[in-house]
């Protein structure tokens, strides 16, 4: 615990520090006035992302169904994500840079000249963002807690996590957030690449690993099995990819970079940074397995922690988990941020105020960031504590949380059209949103139906995911709409088409 209270004294006085250069505007404090270079943009793009994930969810699933893991995460999804950092990103950053967009909706209801726009990408943008605070929010508890060895209790380590989080988000914003970021992925990469090579020293070597896997679980070492299939892989990599794409918390993240150059050189070293992370804390969950270390997933274990706790000093073990917590508190506070930016930018002024002042709008950011971490500190706290019954709400909070992925993907066929395509109008991208996010929803969470042999509803279609289909379907209802539908007199389409070169700096 004291690890976890010494690297909160040191982002505190990061975040004292970004306060005190900070301007009181709202561009300032939700893009630290666009001014970050290569290294910064790149960690806080790699530490916001990977979160918990890295070092829970991945190892986790690689322990239980095979090293492929690491294809689909570190190989396929940092590739496909990479192109479309270029794809989306670039030309985002282009349209920030030369009309001063803070926000995603801002961007596209200026293009369609519609306040409905704007608004629809915040709500569902605030739709998947809140529950997956909440599930930071819940790891962090738990790991506290576990951590503590129950001291800390759950309720008191969430509470108190979060707590620090509104103050270090209040005042640090987006630069001091970035360079908390920066510190954290450096450290995490560290850790996982020292925590490798511990286990590999500890054990007597790859070969000791090897024969435990052939033994144990040779299917481990070679490529394809039931889960592993073609469709499910290529599944996960392009909804993971195109979600994050559009997660606020890294969309967001396109308009900060100083110049195009910066933005195209961390585009480049994306999938390197990504393969470098993801690829020792996937081996550990699969060595897991050969070095015969048992961990009961189902019940909540996690794999890294046991295998750290078996080959690694106990102080090394609290360290890496130390860093776990700080990797969802690196997630959580983007998440505040960019959730208060969207209530911000495209509800609250396009609708409410319009003529706010910057700097009665970046007070309004801050107060944002409090009632949108204790609104999701509340419903963690019921949740835990089971005001809500089992497969009721509390289960629908966590589904969607393993949902998020596949529903911010939705957003993402009619923004790339719009970019590229001047025909796009505006009902073609209001029902190109809205449209693949009912289905999703849908066919996500009701009951499955049958009418005679046809089985409606199901996950999985031809192996499959739905996320997949429904992203065939905005592309489909975005251009179709468009072809059938005149463009509106509020309609700027030549915004996006204009020139946009902008010289490097």
């Amino acid at each position: 615990m004291s690890i976890i209270v010494v690297y909160l004294l040191v982002v505190l006085a990061i975040g004292l520090v970004a306060y005190r250069v900070s301007q009181r505007t709202a561009e300032d404090y939700f893009l630290a006035s666009r001014t970050f270079g290569t290294v910064v943009l790149l960690f806080t793009m790699f530490a916001t992302l990977l979160s918990a994930f890295t070092f829970f969810g991945g190892p986790d699933t690689a322990y239980v169904q095979g090293p492929e893991w690491i294809l689909v995460m570190g190989l396929m999804d940092g590739l496909i994500f990479a192109v479309l950092w270029y794809v989306i990103g670039y030309k985002q950053w282009l349209l920030g840079r030369q009309h001063d967009y803070v926000t995603l909706g801002e961007m596209l209801g200026d293009r369609f000249g519609s306040t409905g726009v704007r608004a629809l990408v915040a709500v569902v943008s605030l739709f998947w963002l809140f529950p997956y605070v909440m599930l930071q929010q819940i790891g962090a508890g738990a790991a506290i807690s576990a951590l503590t060895d129950g001291s800390v209790p759950f309720a008191v380590g969430a509470s108190l996590i979060t707590v620090f989080m509104i103050v270090y988000v209040v005042l640090a914003g987006m630069r001091g957030i970035a360079w908390t970021d920066t510190l954290q992925g450096v450290f995490m990469l560290v850790m996982i690449w020292a925590a490798l090579l511990w286990v590999l020293t500890s054990v007597g070597g790859v070969s000791t690993i090897n024969e435990g896997l052939t033994a144990d679980a040779p299917q481990y070492l070679s490529l394809g099995s039931e889960f592993y299939t073609p469709q499910r892989m290529l599944t996960f990599a392009i909804s993971i990819a195109i979600g994050v794409t559009m997660f606020p918390q890294i969309n967001q993240r396109f308009f900060t970079a100083a110049s195009d150059r910066i933005l195209k050189r961390s585009l480049i070293l994306w999938p390197v940074l990504v393969i470098l992370l993801f690829v020792p804390a996937f081996l550990l969950g699969t060595w897991a397995v050969g070095l015969g270390v048992e961990a009961d997933i189902q019940a909540g274990e996690s794999i890294l922690p046991i295998v750290l706790d078996e080959f690694t000093p106990v102080w090394f073990a609290a360290l890496v988990i130390a860093g776990a917590i700080a990797a969802m508190m690196s997630s959580s506070d983007s998440m505040l941020l960019s959730g208060s930016s969207y209530f911000t930018r495209d509800i609250y002024r396009p609708l409410i105020d319009s003529s706010i002042s910057p700097r009665d709008e970046d007070l309004l950011g801050r107060i944002g960031v409090v009632v949108f971490a204790v609104g999701a500190l509340l419903a963690t706290l019921w949740f835990e504590a089971g005001g809500l019954a089992a497969g009721s709400i509390g289960a629908i909070l966590v589904e969607i949380g393993d949902l998020a992925f596949g529903g911010f993907a939705q957003l993402a066929p009619a923004v790339v059209i719009a970019l590229y395509w001047r025909g796009v109008t505006k009902a073609g991208i209001f029902a190109g949103i809205l449209i693949p996010q009912v289905i999703y929803l849908a066919f996500s969470f009701i009951p499955e139906v049958t009418l005679g042999s046809i089985t409606l509803f199901t996950d999985v279609y031809l192996g499959w995911g739905i996320s997949i289909y429904c992203l065939v379907i905005g592309v489909f209802v975005t251009i179709y709409i468009s072809i059938q539908t005149m463009p509106s007199p509020e309609e700027n389409r030549s915004l996006f088409f204009e020139d946009l070169a902008t010289p490097d700096t």
